[in-house]
């Protein structure tokens, strides 16, 4: 696999980066509020819609009742799960940007591309995004974008996503944004957040077997 590709998917080991954590549980009331990052809301209703989304891509990708059950299951908490990928994707956004960070169309597509081939098509690349991390297929581009900002703020940075400097900038964006969780979701801080939200951008894709993907 060419070099740049395989850095902008090797990512796995930022889970075990030693940086620092910034945790960020607000007392605030806010009803309605499944979060509050950046003083915007992300509403309850907001979270339930994308949770359904994936319900929604679930149900079509299987063939009966029982196999969906059983996506149900390994998805149990898709709720949490998805808020906190939510909040994670904004904390990003604010420190690529802080970095002076872009993602053009172009390079979003040449990741899918090479996904793509190693998956065996758009659609197999579709099933395990949407198995594995439950993004559904109507976002898996938006996610995609998610890797390349990951792979390009490290680079701005001159660290790679397991390097203390790339953790150390996503808990100044965390901190810029003031992030308030939803006690019902639990608390927020930025690794754990990555990890429970199994983000795609946090994890080794390349080194799996070109029919896993991830």
């Amino acid at each position: 696999m060419h070099r740049r590709r395989r850095t902008a998917l090797v990512l796995s080991a930022a889970i075990a980066a030693a940086a620092p954590l910034l945790t960020a549980c607000g007392n605030d009331a806010h009803p309605g509020a499944a979060a509050v990052v950046g003083g915007q809301r992300i509403t309850v209703g907001q979270l339930q819609s994308r949770v359904d989304e994936v319900r929604r891509a679930q149900r079509a990708a299987v063939a009966d009742e029982t196999q969906y059950q059983q996506a149900v299951a390994r998805t149990g908490t898709l709720s949490r799960d998805t808020l906190h990928q939510m909040v994670l994707d904004r904390v990003l956004d604010r420190a690529a940007r802080d970095a002076g960070v872009t993602v053009s169309r172009h390079e979003i597509q040449q990741m899918r591309t090479g996904l793509e081939q190693r998956a065996g098509g758009s659609q197999a690349l579709e099933t395990v995004w949407l198995q594995q991390y439950g993004v559904p297929p109507r976002r898996l581009d938006d996610n995609l974008r998610l890797q390349v900002e990951a792979q390009k703020l490290a680079a701005a940075l001159h660290t790679d996503t397991s390097g203390p400097a790339f953790w150390k900038a996503l808990s100044t964006a965390s901190g810029k944004l003031d992030v308030d969780l939803n006690p019902r979701y639990g608390a927020w801080d930025v690794q754990k957040g990555g990890v429970e939200a199994k983000a795609p951008w946090l994890r080794d894709v390349s080194s799996a077997g070109a029919g896993q993907v991830a």
